[in-house]
């Protein structure tokens, strides 16, 4: 997962811890960088009684010393908002792992009793033997220690913050709030719930400031990684299937054999005997296809009339390993060659016409998104659809001022930034002054694709696009690298980006305390 794709789950989900809030998951131009702490869970949790005992109101544990590191202490609280983002980042990217059993840690039960089993280290390449509140604890320190570092580095650098983190901030705190109130409590008591009894508001907000200041540092670090044109070509020649594409035909000829249902309408499992004559039929099919396109005939007509077969035009594929990939992706592969290829008990009848990389410019574009307002009328009722239309409207007629006043005033980039950090409410680039970099072909809805894809779009254009999310206000700020050349440069930045943010924590000298240790988890 990417820096930025990751920057994107943390900021929505640790700015409202809500289980029952649904995320919306941007899709952003980078897949790989790993960083740090994101995902939200839900969790079942009791709220503590509160009473005027010392020890039942936590002050005493809230200022204990839970952790040292490089001589710097943090308190249980601290700790614990690491500990629990570890853990929620855990679950949310090995959810079905568990819940088939692939992985024996139980979400529910007492992490301190569960030990990674050796099925567990072999998959995420982890130690076997310890607890998983152990393995929790360790994640922590690691996050804690690479976000200490990495601010002492930009406060020693005079790095200075962008200006949407304390617009980040105020609406993290915000909804924050309202979501404890429209459950009946203090924030102070949503956060014990969710995070802890040692969890205050205040420790919560210390925290999240940390967290948004170090996602802009470490963001800023990756940005700055360029590569000359000569190292783009050496690294995509040494991994030309990571970044090729192919165009082929095809057809597909399913050889499996159909279940039948007897006459108490049980279902009746084919036969080996039925098995293979199925897969030979496919197979006879597929070879019939081949003789009759290597003679003349299209291979798109040749699918026609048999109920078992699927056309394929396909002009852009990328490798995935398998049977078909393979084949068109030998290095001897020219156009017009043909074959049939085995896959279980699937043929396929393939004929490949071009190898490629992409070379068209990827672009650059902010946007202010206007969503609609959630009417009040369910789906079906009546009165709906005009409610709707009105919403629509109105969401356009906001589009559409906001551009207006913006063309009214300064009318640049910077003002637009400016705008899209108030207004937008795309949580995705919104804090970023609505900034995508690197878009590729395919990567945004259609009606906004095609407005960055224009052949006509140059630098500074504007406009308002409607999609199935609402109405876009565009400006477009420019191309950039070419496609080929993005997708390199991001594998080289991954590899960079992970040895820089290693190299934060490589020297860091962790220490815990188990008087305050012993209110984590």
């Amino acid at each position: 997962m990417s820096a930025s794709r990751e920057k994107q789950l943390r900021q929505e989900q640790i700015g409202q811890p809500d289980p029952k809030t649904a995320r919306e998951a941007q899709q952003r131009k980078q897949e790989k960088r790993s960083n740090l702490l994101y995902g939200v869970i839900a969790i079942v949790f009791v709220i503590v009684a509160l009473g005027s005992i010392l020890w039942r109101s936590n002050i005493l544990t809230r200022s204990a010393t839970a952790a040292t590191i490089d001589g710097e202490k943090y308190t249980a609280a601290e700790v614990n908002f690491f500990y629990q983002n570890a853990f929620r980042s855990f679950y949310s990217n090995y959810y079905y792992y568990m819940a088939y059993g692939m992985i024996s840690l139980d979400p529910q039960g007492d992490l301190k009793a569960q030990e990674i089993s050796e099925n567990d280290a072999a998959m995420m390449g982890v130690e076997a033997g310890q607890t998983w509140h152990d393995f929790f604890v360790d994640q922590a320190l690691e996050q804690m220690a690479a976000v200490q570092n990495a601010l002492k580095q930009a406060d020693a650098e005079g790095f200075t913050y962008p200006a949407g983190i304390q617009a980040q901030y105020e609406d993290s705190m915000a909804s924050l709030k309202t979501t404890a109130a429209a459950s009946n409590m203090s924030v102070d008591q949503y956060l014990s719930g969710t995070f802890g009894s040692t969890m205050t508001e205040k420790v919560y907000g210390e925290q999240l400031t940390r967290i948004l200041k170090y996602d802009a540092y470490t963001a800023a670090y990756a940005d700055s990684l360029t590569y000359d044109e000569a190292t783009l070509e050496k690294a995509y020649a040494a991994d030309t299937n990571s970044y090729d594409k192919v165009a082929y035909e095809s057809i597909t000829v399913l050889g499996s054999a159909a279940s039948t249902t007897d006459a108490d309408g049980n279902t009746v499992n084919p036969t080996d005997e039925e098995k293979d004559a199925a897969k030979k039929a496919a197979k006879d099919a597929a070879d019939e296809m081949l003789a009759a396109y290597r003679d003349g005939k299209k291979l798109e007509s040749l699918a026609d009339g048999n109920d078992k077969a699927t056309y394929n035009n396909n002009e852009g594929t990328t490798y995935v390993g398998d049977v078909l990939t393979e084949w068109l992706f030998d290095s001897a592969r020219k156009n017009g060659d043909s074959a049939v290829l085995e896959s279980g008990a699937t043929y396929y009848v393939a004929v490949f016409h071009d190898r490629f990389r992409d070379e068209y410019p990827t672009i650059d574009v902010r946007h202010i998104l206007i969503k609609p307002a959630t009417g009040e009328l369910s789906s079906g009722s009546e009165g709906y659809e005009e409610e709707q239309a009105a919403l629509k409207a109105d969401a356009k007629a906001q589009a559409e001022q906001i551009l207006a006043d913006w063309q009214a005033g300064e009318a640049t980039e910077d003002s637009f930034a400016a705008l899209a950090i108030e207004k937008s409410t795309d949580t995705g680039s919104k804090y970023d002054g609505g900034l995508y970099t690197q878009v590729y072909q395919g990567q945004m809805v259609p009606t906004f694709n095609d407005w960055c894809f224009d052949s006509s779009r140059k630098t500074g254009d504007t406009g308002v696009v409607e999609t199935t999310y609402g109405y876009h206000v565009m400006y477009f700020v420019g191309e950039d690298l070419p496609r080929w050349q993005a997708q390199v440069s991001d594998t080289l930045k991954d590899e960079d980006y992970a040895e820089w943010v290693t190299a934060l924590t490589a020297d860091s000298s962790i220490e815990q305390n188990s008087s305050g240790m012993k209110n984590v988890g």
